[in-house]
């Protein structure tokens, strides 16, 4: 039981501190993130990811608002924006201008 609420404090005090960071570790983008340091890697070896390196090159830092917004860059649109966009093709014949209609086949 003691044992299990320490844990339970040291995660509520990681999680704080990360809130706080402007740069983080691997392991704080991995927190952050949801996916794993070898995964994080991985995406940063093949420069899919933004990062910073250090002065020496070991290190690997991140931005905590680029990382964020790299997370929602694939938007997914809902069913009623893309039936919007699909009523307005067929009621004007021009596309939306938010981009490429989308229509399940």
């Amino acid at each position: 039981m003691e044992t299990n609420i320490l844990s339970e404090l040291q995660e509520i005090k990681q999680l704080t501190l990360l809130g706080a960071k402007k740069a983080l570790t691997m392991s704080d983008a991995s927190i952050l993130t949801g996916l794993s340091k070898s995964h994080i890697y991985k995406l940063v070896c093949a420069k899919k990811m933004p990062y910073y390196k250090s002065d020496g090159g070991k290190l690997t830092y991140f931005d905590k608002s680029e990382l964020e917004a790299w997370l929602l860059q694939h938007r997914v649109k809902t069913v009623d924006e893309i039936e919007q966009e699909a009523a307005t093709y067929i009621a004007t014949g021009k596309q939306a201008k938010s981009g490429k209609l989308k229509v399940k086949k």
